[in-house]
Order: C-alpha cells, then sequence, then structure tokens
C-alpha cells in the first residue's frame, strides 16, 4: 500500500462489499479511536466479524490488522515528534521542559488511575491461588513486554525461588512443552495479538498448564487462552509502543500481585526477602 490509508479507503470505497463498507463507515468515524483497538473489539463495535476485518486488511496491500494500525495511527494527525495530536498529553518539540515532565507525569499518573479502576479483586485472588500452588512460575513476554516479565521475576525472586524468567522465544516453547498442569505462566503482552505468544499459548494449553495474562485488551486473541486476565491501563498508540506509561500499569499490577502473595504466608516470605536482601547488601560498597 502506498500512502495515506484513509485515501485509499476512500478511493476503494464503492467496490467494497456490504460489510466492508460498513466497516469503513466506522473507521471513517472513529479514526482516532480504531487505532487503538484490538480486532475483536473493533469486529464487535463495528458490527462486522474480524474474519471481514482481516479481508479489509488484505484488499489495502496490508499484511494483517496490526500492519493497519500502524497505517491508520501514521494516517492521523501526530506531531513532530511521532505521537498522536489529539491527547492532551502529547509532546510537541515546542514544548519547554518544563511542559514535557508535567505531561508524562500525567500520563504516567493517568496510567496508574485507569488500572485501579481495572482492579478485578477476584481475579487477582485466582491468579495468586494460582502463584501460590505452583512449582514454578514462568515469567514471559516478547518485546517490550519482556521487560515487564523480568520485571515480575526480578521481584518476585526477592521472595521465592520458583518463578523464572527466559528470553528467548524459542527456548519458552521448549521449557513450556516439558511443563506439567503444576506450574504457571505468568505471561504480560499489552496487545495481547502477537505470533510468538500465540505459539506459547496453544502449547501450554495442550499440556494443561494455567495461564495468567496481564493484557490491556479483555478480548484480545491472547485473552482466549488465559485462565485469570488482569487488565493494566492508558491507551498506547502503535506509535507510542514501548511507552512507558503503559508500563507503569504494568508495574503497578506486579506489586499488587506481589503483596497479595506475600500475605498469603508472612512470616515464610518476610524471611526470604531478608534473607534475599542480606546477600544482595554484601555486594554494596
Amino acid at each position: 500500500m502506498n500512502g495515506n490509508i484513509l485515501e485509499c479507503i476512500t478511493e476503494q470505497y464503492h467496490s467494497l462489499t456490504r460489510s466492508g463498507k460498513k466497516l469503513a463507515d466506522f473507521i471513517f468515524a472513529n479514526t482516532s479511536t480504531t487505532q487503538y483497538l484490538s480486532i475483536s473489539t473493533l469486529a464487535e463495535q463495528s458490527g462486522v466479524s474480524e474474519a471481514s476485518i482481516t479481508r479489509f486488511c488484505h484488499g489495502l496491500g496490508l499484511s494483517g490488522y496490526n500492519d493497519f494500525k500502524l497505517a491508520l495511527a501514521k494516517a492521523d494527525y501526530v506531531t513532530d515528534l511521532g505521537d498522536p495530536s489529539h491527547s492532551p498529553e502529547t509532546i510537541t518539540s515546542e514544548d519547554s521542559l518544563n511542559n514535557i515532565f508535567h505531561k508524562l507525569h500525567a500520563s504516567n499518573i493517568l496510567s496508574l488511575n485507569e488500572t485501579l479502576e481495572l482492579i478485578d479483586e477476584r481475579n487477582v485472588e485466582k491468579a495468586v491461588d494460582l502463584l501460590s500452588e505452583a512449582d514454578r512460575v514462568f515469567c514471559f513476554g516478547q518485546g517490550g513486554s519482556m521487560v515487564m516479565a523480568m520485571e515480575a521475576w526480578a521481584r518476585f525472586s526477592t521472595a521465592s525461588s520458583r518463578f523464572i524468567h527466559i528470553e528467548d522465544s524459542h527456548m519458552q516453547a521448549m521449557n513450556i512443552a516439558l511443563a506439567t498442569s503444576k506450574d504457571v505462566i505468568l505471561f504480560f503482552s499489552y496487545s495481547g495479538s502477537t505470533k510468538d505468544m500465540e505459539d506459547i499459548m496453544n502449547i501450554a494449553k495442550k499440556q494443561g498448564i494455567p495461564i495468567i495474562l496481564i493484557t490491556h485488551f479483555s478480548k484480545s486473541r491472547a485473552a482466549e487462552f488465559a485462565d485469570v486476565i488482569l487488565l493494566c491501563g492508558y491507551n498506547e498508540s502503535p506509535l507510542q509502543s514501548g511507552s512507558v506509561a503503559a508500563k507503569v500499569g504494568q508495574l503497578f499490577l506486579i506489586e499488587c500481585l506481589f503483596y497479595v502473595f506475600c500475605k498469603r504466608n508472612p512470616e515464610l516470605f518476610a524471611a526470604a526477602r531478608s534473607a534475599t536482601a542480606e546477600a544482595i547488601a554484601r555486594k554494596l560498597l
């Protein structure tokens, strides 16, 4: 596809199917918000099937829905620094340093507030039940979400040795192929829609391994595999991939899980945290 995606849709509009026109109408009316939607949410809100959306994307010469969202984000008005312009937290090169700092602060606070509103106590309890009873907990993610998986592993490693982090997706698949239903996967995926994620989860389901998913989209592809879903706040544009604000909400969820986990057996985990702190203290100057 060459040029602006909205112009391409306009040019092809009269040759689209009935569902294609229905989808196009929704996109034209909701250009700014569509780029933040998962394919399942777009299907639900526009009234067409996910298959119709995929065919629509291919008809525009795109590889799939994620490629479409990126093209749509580029077509929407963006600042000279590449961020979407329709948010009050958007930063431009004209902002003073003080304005930049305040806008970033506002973004992070927004992420925390939205995540707090989305927290379901029952799901947190279910997640901690799985973490507490597991022989091993595999902390997984890919790309920016891999960083969050590492954060979870590092945090929980101060209280328990059962948490494991593996970066490489091939090694993740190999380990899950040998895991059992007594193990658990704590999976981080903001979008909930990646090929490596789906590969891992398919293997996990065959092995009967419970999956705890931390994501932004409750109806993403990953959510179909998950036993427990915890939602993080903040709408991240495809052009903002890897934003700190999106990670802040996930860090907050990690901390919530950690303290509820330790609350189950306070004396045991207090002793473990003391032991790990002493071990690290010896390395400090």
